[in-house]
């Protein structure tokens, strides 16, 4: 979509660079806040602009994003459209992540990273930047941001931080928010009212999506910490008595644990939302009892009865548990996604926006709605171990299965082109006991 006209704050970050702009002698910008609130197409067609204002043919550039997939998705796929509007050619070299964008006879080349962990930092080496926009920077390590900073060696030099909020002890937001002035660096934050291209019915929605911490970080775009409850929306409303139709396809989700409780959750789809129609959860400290691998693949049979099951989403760290699965032949098996607090955020907005949904029979999932929760005197965000085992196995289906990223559809393939053994591909569930 081309804007068709930008706020105050927007004009002030397309054009900081500019000579005749009060910003201009700043070396660095840093845009943070609500999400939705225009920032990061406004950056990444500013940073483009300002390559092409004082630069030569051997200049480069980097966009730096925290995975390549999420670059192109969130930064380069609206961007696009965009220049090209504006008279740009784009060429896109996949294999070599690269980008070259011409603007008549002028040609600028630019880098694409990904800063998913420490690891990262290596990608980045040996080359010369004039310029580094960092998408997402918070999410980033630390010794990737510094790495892209220290190859911009050109006296023209400039950096581009965008993100939003974290905790308050977040390094990103003790070294560079709150010394901005000390870094020569020019500190816009945006609020949703900062984009003209929302309606109030979309950013009432947008209101509508998060509550707790997520509410003040993503839509007031505070950094502050998060505290209580993890999911202290959750109520009836997120629950269910009977489904609405049969279900088009079924994936079991897995939590397990030996000492710790094993949580599975069968899920149906209907149209497009997912119901958790059903649970096995076993704890042995309860039962003063435990289970062998063995008893509990028996569990899983049991929940999936004769339902063609496209997939089990499981704990990656249940090597024992992922092998039996995979030596009974029955079940697909695919190796969770585990990122926590992007997690939680998946699973807040999918309960948010009701794509979702809990039976009320699942007792123990319901249970630790009412009890999962963050941990308190720490600098960073890390929900308490306990009451943990269904809202991690939900994690697991929200991430890997309901929400996959583009980096993760080789995996979720399997729903898609695996034909399980026996039975129909609709249905509905029945109770069962454990």
């Amino acid at each position: 979509m081309i804007p068709r006209r930008f706020s105050e704050k927007q004009r002030a970050l397309l054009s900081w660079w500019c000579p005749d702009s009060p910003y201009a002698n700043h070396t660095a910008i840093l845009c943070d806040g609500a999400v939705r609130s225009g920032k990061t197409l406004c950056m990444s067609l500013s940073f483009v602009l300002w390559a092409f204002s004082g630069f030569s043919e051997e200049d480069r550039f980097a966009f730096c994003g925290k995975t390549i997939a999420s670059l192109r998705r969130n930064l380069l796929a609206p961007l696009r459209p965009l220049l090209l509007h504006y008279g740009f050619q784009w060429e896109e070299q996949l294999s070599r992540n690269r980008l070259l964008l011409s603007y008549g006879k002028d040609c600028r080349e630019f880098y694409l990273f990904g800063g998913r962990d420490e690891s990262s930092a290596g990608l980045i080496q040996g080359i010369t930047l004039a310029g580094v926009l960092l998408d997402e920077a918070a999410l980033m390590p630390r010794s990737f941001v510094e790495q892209a900073l220290a190859r911009c060696s050109s006296e023209q030099a400039r950096f581009w931080f965008n993100c939003n909020p974290e905790h308050p002890y977040h390094w990103l937001y003790q070294e560079w928010i709150c010394k901005a002035a000390e870094k020569n660096a020019l500190r816009l934050h945006f609020e949703l009212d900062d984009n003209p291209s929302l309606s109030e019915k979309v950013k009432a929605r947008y209101r509508s999506l998060y509550s707790g911490a997520f509410y003040e970080r993503f839509i007031l775009g505070k950094w502050v910490r998060a505290e209580g409850l993890v999911y202290p929306f959750f109520s009836e409303r997120h629950q269910f008595k009977a489904l609405p139709a049969p279900c088009a396809e079924w994936v079991i989700s897995c939590d397990y644990g030996t000492v710790n409780p094993t949580s599975m959750g069968l899920w149906g789809r209907c149209g497009d939302v997912w119901y958790r129609t059903e649970e096995y959860y076993f704890d042995s400290r309860r039962e003063q009892a435990s289970r062998t691998d063995e008893e509990h693949y028996a569990a899983l049979e049991q929940l999936a009865g004769s339902l063609p099951i496209r997939a089990v989403v499981a704990d990656p760290s249940a090597a024992s548990f992922l092998e039996t699965i995979r030596r009974k032949g029955r079940f697909p098996v695919i190796p969770a996604k585990n990122e926590v607090l992007d997690g939680i955020r998946r699973v807040s907005s999918a309960l948010q926006e009701g794509r979702i949904r809990i039976s009320s029979r699942c007792a123990d999932s319901i249970r630790e709605f009412g009890l999962y929760a963050w941990e308190e005197n720490t600098a960073l965000d890390r929900p308490k171990k306990e009451h943990d085992h269904a809202m991690d196995d939900i994690r697991y289906f929200v991430s890997t299965i309901l929400d996959p990223q583009p980096e993760d559809f080789a995996a979720f393939s399997l729903l898609r082109e695996t034909q399980p053994a026996g039975g129909s591909s609709a249905g509905t569930a029945e109770r069962r006991s454990f």
